[in-house]
């Protein structure tokens, strides 16, 4: 190397060292690193580097969705699958007037033994002989030999398996699950779900979830639906309440009420909408929106997300996001450890996992002709269904919009 290039590129290093800058391919150039760097000059690089953060957490939320990756949906699906095998079960037993539900249950645990017992007994005769298939004619002797029950149970009518999708004998490729967990996990859903608006029941508090108040609570609480952002059985757990919007936008209720949200935030975001989110802190602001996980915001399930507010008004400003599409969620919600628990076992919440249109109902998520867009309580309730459909049709009137604390 060249004595004065060498020269040249020690003295940038000493240069860079010095002034603490990082020595990279986009670091000024030696002679101006000793100007001290305007304020207006740190303010442009640092917003040029936030705004490419956020468009990679919207991206990054976009190719989630794209590519289906939504765990809670895939369990909807199963819990569909399941609710489905059940009301097929139903219909099949009432057909059976002379059967007890109790000798019904004994007969569907003996008739699957025996069917598992046979397709075993057949799988390893057939490996014995050295073949890949099952013979028809194995399939019509026992047909032939099955009960009347067994036959109209349709295990084996037509020579189907529960496992048609997948050849018979022929083992899973993937050697971290079993034959029948690959086909929950590959084979296509024989029961659809609406990915913008569907909801179960869940047993457990999870970050993500939602309480829906028992028609029989009252007070502020009174049909609301109440997004869980944290929960831990030893610190205590917090949420929202998503469906009480205030009659007004963020400038109207943050200058006739008590808060301390920043002037800047409020004009950027001078039309969003505000929700009564709770009891506790109520000059506080939160922000609910679904854009992606930008600086300063947390990820509450996929497509949901909190904070971040400082990172999306540049967003706003961009004219990358629009300000509708972030709720403003004034309180909050908050529980002492065990207390949630206790609660939910006197059956004062029910718990559901819900769909993030459905979360995102007043920040902007899109409205179909299906929706309940005035009760978002009942809506949930109603997508639920079984019995808690019942509760909302039964309990449903008032809607979302109505006087608050």
């Amino acid at each position: 190397m060249p004595t004065n290039i060498s020269t040249y590129l020690t003295a940038s290093a000493l240069v860079l060292l010095a002034s603490g800058t990082p020595a990279t391919a986009f670091a000024p150039q030696p002679a101006k690193i000793a100007k001290k760097t305007s304020q207006h000059q740190k303010r442009s690089i640092t917003c040029l580097h936030e705004s490419k953060d956020n468009d990679r957490a919207r991206m990054e939320k976009s190719w989630e969705h794209m590519m289906g990756t939504d765990w809670r949906e895939f369990r909807a699906k199963l819990v569909a699958r399941e609710q489905s095998d059940m009301v097929g079960g139903s219909k099949n037993s009432s057909a059976k007037q002379s059967s007890s539900k109790k000798e019904e249950k004994i007969g569907n645990f003996i008739s699957g033994a025996i069917s598992s017992i046979f397709s075993k007994g057949e799988s390893s005769k057939e490996k014995e002989r050295g073949d890949t298939t099952v013979s028809p004619t194995v399939v019509k002797e026992d047909l032939k030999n099955s009960s009347p029950s067994d036959i109209f149970d349709g295990v084996d009518v037509g020579g189907a398996t529960k496992f048609s999708k997948i050849e018979l004998n022929s083992p899973c490729d993937d050697p971290f699950m079993d034959e029948e967990e690959c086909h929950i996990v590959y084979d296509e859903p024989q029961v659809q779900i609406d990915s913008h608006r569907w909801a179960h029941p869940l047993y457990h508090v999870e970050p993500g979830c939602i309480l829906l108040a028992n028609e029989k609570l009252g007070g502020v609480f009174h049909q609301t639906v109440v997004l869980i952002i944290d929960h831990d059985e030893n610190n205590g757990s917090t949420g929202m309440v998503i469906n009480r919007p205030f009659p007004g936008n963020l400038i109207k209720i943050a200058s006739d009420t008590e808060s301390n949200i920043d002037l800047s935030l409020k004009m950027a975001f001078s039309k969003a909408p505000v929700s009564y989110g709770g009891p506790v802190m109520q000059d506080q602001f939160s922000t609910l929106h679904g854009f992606g996980e930008v600086m300063g915001s947390k990820k509450v399930c996929p497509g949901v997300f909190v904070g971040g507010s400082s990172q999306l008004m540049q967003e706003v400003r961009r004219n990358h996001l629009h300000p509708t599409e972030v709720l403003f969620v004034k309180g909050h919600a908050a529980w002492v450890p065990g207390q949630l628990t206790r609660e939910i076992e006197k059956g004062v919440w029910y718990i559901a996992a819900a769909s993030a249109d459905l979360i995102l109902r007043y920040a902007g998520a899109p409205v179909s002709k299906d929706d309940n867009a005035s009760d978002l309580w009942a809506d949930v309730l109603s997508c639920m269904g079984e019995k808690y459909e019942d509760i909302a049709t039964t309990h449903s009137g008032r809607g979302d919009e109505r006087m608050l604390p």
